[in-house]
């Protein structure tokens, strides 16, 4: 053992000994009021097997029956002449061959898996998410430049959409979004939600980008005019690929943080993953189960894309 190990291991002791403290202290307040975990109950919000039917629409008899495996397929004849041939699984047959049915007699049923309440919200979340990030980017893009621009004009209108959407709450705008503009712009609540997030996101992308542009050294702008190019030239070639690999840490905390504050759109009725947690709350009580489950699954959906900006980061790192 070198001496670098020698010094970190007791470190390493301490922090696993305050974890299992956290631990404890958790399991003990639970045990102090009177709640039964529900755990078993969760899983199947994530995925179930759905059950359908098969049911004859009309008065007649089964005719032939015909058996495959784990399915079976039955041929119905109406009163009228008309024949209909229905599958279902075998286990679940309930006919015989000549026995005479009413319309909306079920003749066996038919499973297959669906994704849960709480998988489609986080699906939905992940959507919005990603859209709202896209537009955002650009937003703020076009935003951060203004900032910069020597035009009076582009830059006071980007100072004063920053300053009034950092100013004022992400639930506010959502509410005036979907209450106000969607009213009089005739838009739906999706279109609302992914447009306050848009916006609100390209506000604080506005601030990264700028600052990232003032950090590259004015030297580089006036090695690109001596050799002849133009402002937009320096801009796009040689001021924005530097100013992008150096913001790309404020960035991703930034869509990081649009996944977390995406959960405000449940307040204008979207199923995003907070709105199925409560819905599935709703209907089963599970209240402390499924909450802990929403949050593991929001820790999920950051901690992937942290992985991958990471990931963009060596990348960028190499290419240096």
């Amino acid at each position: 053992m070198n001496s670098l190990s020698k010094q970190l291991w007791p470190w390493r002791i301490l922090t696993v000994v305050i974890l299992f403290l956290i631990a404890a202290s958790l399991w003990a307040a639970t045990k102090r009021i009177d709640y039964t975990w529900r755990w078993n109950r969760v899983p199947q919000y994530f995925a179930y097997n759905a059950e359908t039917f098969e049911k004859i629409p009309f008065d007649g008899r089964v005719l032939i029956i015909n058996r495959l495996g784990d399915t079976t397929s039955v041929e119905l004849e109406s009163e009228s002449g008309e024949k209909l041939t229905l599958v279902v699984e075998t286990p679940s047959l309930r006919v015989s061959e000549g026995e005479e049915l009413f319309a909306d007699d079920s003749i066996g049923s038919n499973s297959e898996w669906k994704a849960g309440p709480l998988t489609m919200g986080m699906l939905m979340t992940l959507w919005l998410s990603a859209v709202a990030s896209f537009f955002g980017l650009i937003i703020g893009l076009v935003t951060g430049l203004c900032r910069v621009s020597k035009n009076p004009t582009l830059r006071s209108l980007s100072i004063f959409y920053v300053e009034l959407i950092r100013g004022t709450p992400l639930l506010v705008q959502i509410f005036i979004f979907y209450f106000f503009l969607g009213t009089v712009l005739d838009i739906g609540r999706i279109v609302a939600g992914i447009s306050a997030l848009a916006i609100f996101a390209g506000a604080y992308v506005a601030e990264i980008i700028r600052a990232g542009i003032q950090s590259v050294p004015k030297g580089q702008t006036e090695a690109a005019r001596s050799l002849g190019m133009s402002a937009t030239q320096n801009m796009v070639h040689i001021v924005l690929p530097q100013a992008l690999k150096r913001v790309l840490p404020p960035l991703a905390g930034q869509f990081i943080s649009l996944i977390k504050d995406s959960s405000l759109v449940s307040v204008i009725a979207i199923t995003d993953l907070t709105k199925s947690g409560r819905e599935v709350i709703t209907s089963t009580f599970a209240t402390f189960e499924i909450w802990f489950t929403v949050a593991l699954l929001y820790l999920l959906l950051t901690s992937v894309l942290s992985q991958l900006i990471a990931w963009v980061e060596r990348r960028l790192a190499v290419s240096d």
